[in-house]
């Protein structure tokens, strides 16, 4: 019997070893080198302690920032134990209602704005923790982040244009604005009211 269970036991073992330890160390190690920033997480650092990631939106209500689009992700959003969109089919009378709110909530905050409204600021991405908005959603926004902290509209297209990044290698995806990073970059630069 146990002829017939050595060699079993033996690949077993060995195949625990390499695919278990030897791979994953060589792979970390790789990335750790390779791609030191990505593979820990895209931390954002300021003044020595990690405000968030560049990978995982965040919940900004104050009308001095810029505001993310809507979250799925937990009860309350943004939740990254949490992740995954509300599966709410394009009938469903759930997804209406909450895009309808989501709507109204965004004419409020930006009163000076009439015009139709950009669906990453009323939908919720596939993970719920989306970073980025659309440059005209930023757009749109301006306004009241300019007037929030007291300073003349340019000042804040100038920050959403240092923060656009365009589609990836000149084709792939749409243009994005890091929400996380413009409003770090606009408190850095800019004095709130």
């Amino acid at each position: 019997m146990w002829k017939e269970l050595n060699p079993g036991l033996r690949m077993m073992v060995v195949m625990t070893v390499l695919t278990g330890v030897i791979y994953p160390v060589v792979v970390t190690g790789i990335a750790q080198v390779a791609f030191r920033d990505r593979a820990n997480g895209s931390l954002i650092e300021l003044n020595g302690q990690i405000v968030g990631s560049r990978l995982i939106g965040q919940n900004f209500s104050r009308p001095e920032y810029f505001h993310p689009r809507p979250s799925a992700a937990g009860d309350k959003g943004y939740d990254p134990m949490a992740t995954g969109g509300s599966n709410f089919g394009p009938t469903s009378g759930k997804l209406i209602d909450r895009v309808k709110a989501s709507v109204e909530q965004y004419r409020k905050e930006n009163l000076d704005y009439g015009g139709p409204i950009p669906a990453d600021a009323v939908t919720a991405s596939a993970s719920g923790l989306d970073p980025d908005i659309s440059p005209r959603n930023a757009e749109i926004q301006t306004a009241r982040v300019a007037k929030a902290r007291g300073v003349p509209a340019a000042q804040i297209q100038e920050a959403i244009a240092r923060h656009t990044r365009p589609r990836g290698l000149g084709f792939l995806g749409e243009p994005a604005v890091n929400v996380l990073e413009l409003n770090l970059d606009l408190d850095g630069r800019l004095a709130r009211k």
